[in-house]
């Protein structure tokens, strides 16, 4: 068996349907419409506190346990936003300093082919999971 220990896929593997690349989950669709709002409105910037304040998915604890930075770090990390610290100008000292995001040119196109994909028959669209 040593031998092939190397060989060996965990079964788990096989049988955990994975989402396709493209579709995004419900939470980063969540974020886009609210940072895309914002760019309509003339109030691209936002932060992660405010955009928890915006977003309606039913949950308290988003903020709790870094579930909304997690996504605000992954959508970045796809160039579908942007950070930056904000300035000495928009600073008031009373408070630590935020982590401000704005949505990218690309963030209205992936989220339409996001919502395109999920409609489609078999692909995979994780959710929350009724209790």
């Amino acid at each position: 068996m040593s031998g092939l220990s190397g060989c060996l896929v965990p079964l788990y593997t096989l049988q955990v349907p994975r989402r396709r690349a493209d579709v995004l989950l419900p939470l980063e669709e969540s974020v886009l419409e609210v940072g895309l709002g914002r760019a309509q409105r003339g109030e691209p910037d936002f932060h992660g506190f405010a955009l928890a304040e915006e977003v309606d998915d039913g949950h308290r604890s988003l903020t709790a346990h870094g579930t909304l930075y997690k996504v605000l770090d992954r959508l970045e990390t796809r160039g579908l936003l942007v950070s930056r610290w904000e300035s000495d100008e928009e600073y008031d000292g009373g408070r630590p300093r935020r982590r401000l995001y704005r949505v990218t040119a690309d963030a209205a196109v992936a989220l339409a082919r996001s919502r395109d994909l999920a409609r489609s028959p078999g692909v995979l669209r994780p959710g929350i999971a009724a209790t």
